[in-house]
């Protein structure tokens, strides 16, 4: 690994600055939460909260290495050098959203509010977290290696994702698409398709479960469908179809499966426009996955590196997720 010389902190809005935007001012926006019945003392608190740990952080971080401060909407864009150390300071899908663009160098991960956020991937609070970047920067760091999915596209777009890929339309209408998975290829049309990794198992792709388990249940059959989970490290991937429809034009014969490692999902796009694919639930970065594109997905060659802890204890996301 590169000898580090820079720290670049990821940070993104709280509830309040988006709502402040949106609304133009604090009062505007106050009055038009409460008058809905909301709580716009929630949202100060939180502000209030992830102010505090920013403030915390950045006191603790005079390690004689240079600091660059970036907001999560430009991270898509940021140019990240082997030189960086990367901290994140918000809830798991900053991890993620930052992890797929920060390839290879080390992520400490921090929880800005441990009471609102269960933080799975948010090993360190803000008064510890210099304790974890001082045992990076010494060789001393417990670092976990996690699988990325990868959707490859014909017309050379690319996408990474950490937690997991979907695929489908951009708005809520039926995707359609050829999809081929262990030989058996089939015209499909559905609300998309959802790849998940290691990292995501506990995720989205979760929610197909529990969705599977209730539908059972209601036909007679057991409720006691268990999630399947993988490790962080683990290099398969799981994929399901979301609400597959069985059609003159469309089957439903692969609607779940493992991709083994080195194993791809290949999906051909029947659509003529509208068809996307986006990672990690954020709908505004996106690839087009339009008529005439195929699109490969496997487990990426790069991974993720997140410290979870030091060579004296670990830290708590360091437990099997």
């Amino acid at each position: 690994m590169a000898s580090l010389d820079k720290i670049v902190l990821v940070t993104r809005h709280t509830r309040l600055q988006d709502l402040i935007e949106r609304f133009n001012t604090r009062a505007q926006a106050r009055f038009t939460i409460e008058r809905a019945g909301g709580n716009f003392a929630d949202y100060e608190q939180e502000d209030d909260v992830y102010r505090r740990s920013l403030d915390t952080l950045l006191h603790t971080l005079d390690l004689g290495l240079k600091l660059q401060v970036v907001d999560r909407g430009f991270v898509p864009t940021f140019l990240f050098t082997p030189e960086d150390l990367v901290i994140t300071l918000g809830q798991d899908g900053l991890v993620a959203n930052t992890a797929k663009y920060a390839l290879g160098r080390p992520i400490v991960a921090v929880n800005p509010d441990p009471g609102r956020f269960d933080g799975i991937l948010l090993p360190f609070l803000p008064d510890k977290a210099r304790g974890a970047i001082e045992a990076v920067l010494g060789g001393r760091a417990q670092v976990r290696e996690v699988t990325l999915a990868e959707a490859s596209l014909s017309d050379g777009q690319r996408m990474l994702a950490f937690n997991d890929l979907f695929i489908g339309a951009q708005s809520h209408v039926s995707a359609r698409y050829r999809l081929t998975f262990a030989e058996r290829a089939e015209a499909q049309s559905s609300s998309g398709v959802l790849v998940s990794t290691g990292a995501g198992s506990t995720g989205w792709m979760s929610s197909v479960f529990t969705m599977a388990a209730g539908v059972a249940a209601l036909i007679g059959g057991s409720p006691n469908l268990h999630p399947l989970r993988l490790d962080w490290e683990d290099p398969r991937l799981l994929f399901a179809v979301r609400e597959p429809f069985v059609s003159r034009h469309s089957s439903a014969g692969v609607v779940a499966g493992m991709l083994e490692q080195g194993q791809a999902l290949e999906l051909e796009s029947l659509m003529p426009s509208g068809g996307v694919i986006f990672s990690d639930g954020v709908e505004a970065d996106f690839v087009q996955f339009n008529s005439g594109v195929m699109a490969r997905v496997k487990a990426a060659e790069q991974r993720a590196r997140l410290v979870v802890g030091t060579d004296k204890a670990l830290a708590s996301s360091s437990r099997r997720a």
